[in-house]
């Protein structure tokens, strides 16, 4: 009888944990979603510091709205490889939703390349 009342305990547990977890979520009004969607069209992540992301600001570059939505606010650009060379603080980190990503304050991010290569030519 014991075994059963601690896998009991157990089930209820798991089940209070997981009941906090969905609150969480959906106290975020859809943020982590929105975050991790943007995350998925990034190829590559760069933190970069407050200089030159006022810089990529004043040359137009809008930031993600998600960004925003989070605390502390990120500011959250998609470039391109060529507009990424002339930012000097430049520092490449991991497209994951890891403490690299979650502690900057500025991320570059470059899109993954939106024309497919052509597909492959069979020896005849």
């Amino acid at each position: 009888m014991d075994v059963l009342h601690q896998r009991v305990q157990g089930l209820r547990e798991r089940a209070v944990i997981r009941s906090w977890e969905y609150r969480q979520r959906n106290h975020s009004r859809g943020v982590w979603y929105r975050l991790r969607r943007t995350l998925v069209d990034a190829a590559e992540a760069w933190v970069v510091d407050d200089r030159d992301a006022e810089r990529l600001e004043s040359l137009g570059h809008l930031a993600v709205p998600v960004g925003r939505e989070l605390n502390p606010p990120k500011r959250m650009f998609f470039v391109t490889r060529t507009q990424l060379e002339s930012v000097s603080s430049a520092r490449r980190i991991s497209v994951r939703l890891g403490r690299e990503l979650l502690e900057a304050r500025n991320l570059v991010l470059i899109a993954h390349d939106a024309t497919p290569a052509p597909p492959p030519t069979q020896p005849m």
